[in-house]
């Protein structure tokens, strides 16, 4: 009996976290609750469809695509979100999600270019920073769990202080303060992963062209 991949454990924990995503884009502006709620329950599903592709031997292309691209619109879309209820900052928002997705589309498609199996497979000899991003799960964990964090207390600070833990200040408040470099690190790692797969890229371009004029200069005998 041939296997469905479609209905693989960690993809159907990927279909669950786009629910959750479009559950909470949807009560965005009506519901803080739900909207909090899902977005993150949401991402801490993030951290379990890995774990359930290596326990069950269901790695696969397709999941690994799902999950980019549930975590890439995931963020985009709440950034939207943000940008309606903090309007003045919506341009700090369009640079958030450009950064984002245009850094982790280019990564991805220079490491299938490269023939690596997976974004996260990085050349060890290369940047230092995405090496300890990538290697390091600790490291990986707190950087995207920490910017998750940031948006959604960005979010819920807007309804609510939250209740009072620190020096009279609300509980929503000091987790956007304490994530908040968390995520301005995550963002200058997408500026680092930007410029390292751009170089990557025209180094595959060079190399390709490299070995075409010396087909053409072969031929030429």
């Amino acid at each position: 009996m041939s296997e469905n991949v479609f209905l693989f454990v960690p993809n159907v924990i990927g279909y669950m976290r786009i629910v959750l995503a479009l559950a909470a884009f949807y009560f965005m502006t009506t519901n803080y609750v739900i909207t909090s709620f899902c977005y993150l329950l949401s991402g801490l599903l993030d951290a379990f469809d890995g774990h359930a592709a290596r326990h069950y031997n269901q790695s696969t292309k397709f999941g690994a695509m799902l999950d980019q691209l549930t975590d890439r619109l995931a963020l985009m879309c709440f950034c939207i979100g943000l940008s309606v209820i903090y309007s003045e900052y919506y341009f700090l928002f369009q640079l958030s999600s450009a950064l984002d997705i245009a850094s982790h589309w280019l990564h991805l498609h220079q490491s299938n270019l490269s023939g690596r199996s997976s974004h996260k497979l990085i050349d060890l000899s290369g940047n230092p920073i995405l090496r300890i991003y990538y290697t390091s799960k600790p490291v990986l964990f707190i950087m995207c769990c920490g910017n998750e964090l940031y948006f959604c207390m960005l979010y819920l600070v807007y309804f609510t202080e939250g209740p009072k833990f620190l020096f009279d200040m609300g509980l929503f408040r000091l987790l956007m303060y304490i994530s908040l470099p968390i995520m301005l690190v995550k963002a200058l790692i997408s500026l680092v992963h930007l410029i390292t797969a751009s170089k990557n890229m025209v180094a595959i371009d060079m190399e390709e062209r490299s070995k075409s004029n010396v087909d053409s200069a072969d031929e030429g005998f």
